[in-house]
């Protein structure tokens, strides 16, 4: 009985590490995306319930899939900004067509992907992860207001919420540790919400109208659709999601002392292109590894996936219950906008800590971050700049994280991988050598 609760209790710490995170991407794509209240309650229970199947089928090791390692899979902050301008550009059955196709790409190259990372090395990934997180801040900034459109934007009582919450989230991350510090943000969303309720800025409607449970179902939101671009630029989130959760494979290998093979790789990254198809046909989400929980595991002790079996199980449980969910979407806009700068903010400096090591290296890499955020963020602000182009060249410039990212592959082509460039400074190097060795030496 004892050893039920501590697991019970374990995998309630893991729910709470992730949920804050889980539940935003809900709230903020369906948001932006004009859904209503009970369109968006759907959003947030699937979404729950989903990254519970995507953590089960990831901690499973069998013959096809699963890394067998104590993960907890949860939705990409990475595919916020894209799933909200393919939905704005597109509708919303083509972010659904993209990710089930960006599901089964991941399938497919899954056994290979592993060759593959070459072409994602950090300044890639950082570039591309620092691009995403620039874009979002607009998205934040406007919810702080209240919302974009919104009749009181800008308003004391918004902007008082927005900033409050935030600084209640700033002095939680200085001031605590452990894990109260890991769930700063759960905690701010929370403080933030009943303050606005004391303001009478709450509307508890949803809440008493959605269901006790209900059923999940494919295709909730209508047929998907495929649209190029749009394919394009989930496959992209998608491979650098890859890559982030290989780094999470290694960190978790390290901290289980369980060795993780080439094929182990594979059967990780396929449970992965799983979760994201299982995603896009229930209408959530693409998923990735959330390293949040490998904090907490580092912090606990606890490496056992028996209590992740648990954390899952939960989060399928939750996601069952609207009414659960129902409680997230109250949660007033200026509050989110709040935590959202924080999030978002996370997400840039994030990408700053994966460039750090690798902007000293040559100035070509500088040359590689510098063209890229900068195409990226250009793309972003002024988006009409393409549009004289054909609309097959539009498929790569229309959208500034693809355009962004695209740039930062193709450079880092150019600039590290070219064979005769490599010549080039092997060549240079020997001359200078050569020229060095035959000055006379003055001693």
């Amino acid at each position: 009985m004892k050893n039920s609760l501590q697991s019970f209790t374990l995998g309630i710490q893991h729910v709470l590490a992730m949920y804050a995170g889980a539940i935003l991407v809900p709230l903020i794509v369906g948001g932006a995306l004009g859904l209503n209240s009970e369109q968006l309650t759907y959003l947030v229970a699937i979404d729950i319930f989903m990254c519970g199947i995507a953590t089960i089928l990831q901690i499973m090791n069998n013959r096809f899939f699963g890394i067998g390692l104590p993960v907890v899979l949860g939705c990409t902050f990475t595919a916020v900004g894209p799933m909200i301008a393919i939905g704005g550009q597109y509708g919303v059955s083509a972010i659904y067509g993209a990710i089930i196709a960006s599901g089964l790409i991941v399938i497919i190259i899954s056994q290979f992907f592993g060759q593959l990372v070459r072409f994602f090395p950090p300044v890639v990934t950082g570039s591309v992860v620092t691009i995403i997180g620039i874009t979002l801040i607009p998205v934040a900034i406007n919810n702080m207001g209240g919302g974009q459109g919104a009749s009181d934007f800008g308003s004391i009582p918004n902007i008082s919420l927005a900033f409050g919450t935030l600084l209640f989230i700033i002095l939680v991350y200085k001031f605590a540790n452990g894990f109260i510090r890991a769930i700063s943000i759960l905690l701010g969303l929370v403080a933030g919400t009943f303050t606005a309720m004391a303001m009478g800025k709450v509307n508890a409607t949803p809440v008493a109208e959605a269901e006790f449970f209900h059923m999940v179902q494919p295709f909730y939101f209508g047929l998907p659709t495929f649209e190029w671009s749009a394919i394009l630029t989930m496959t992209l989130v998608a491979m650098v999601s890859l890559v982030e959760s290989t780094g999470v494979y290694f960190a978790l290998s390290d901290i289980t002392k369980k060795e993780v093979s080439k094929t182990d790789l594979s059967k990780g990254y396929r449970a992965e292109g799983i979760a994201v198809l299982l995603g896009g046909i229930f209408n959530a989400f693409p998923y990735t590894t959330f390293s949040q929980n490998v904090g907490l595991i580092q912090m606990s002790g606890v490496r056992s996936r028996k209590i992740i079996l648990i954390t899952g199980l939960m989060l399928m449980t939750l996601g069952l219950v609207p009414k659960i969910a129902a409680l997230t979407t109250i949660i007033p806009t200026p509050v989110l906008g709040g935590a959202m700068i924080a999030m978002f903010g996370m997400v840039i400096a994030q990408g700053i800590k994966m460039l750090s090591p690798v902007i000293g290296e040559s100035q070509d890499n500088a040359m590689v971050i510098a063209c890229s955020i900068g195409i990226g963020l250009g793309v972003t602000v002024v988006p009409e700049l393409f549009t004289a182009l054909p609309s097959g060249v539009q498929i790569l410039t229309s959208n500034g994280i693809v355009a962004g990212s695209v740039t930062a592959i193709a450079l880092n082509i150019v600039f590290n991988m070219l064979p005769q460039r490599k010549a080039k400074i092997s060549l240079t190097a020997r001359n200078t050598a050569n020229t060095t060795e035959s000055i006379p030496s003055n001693q």
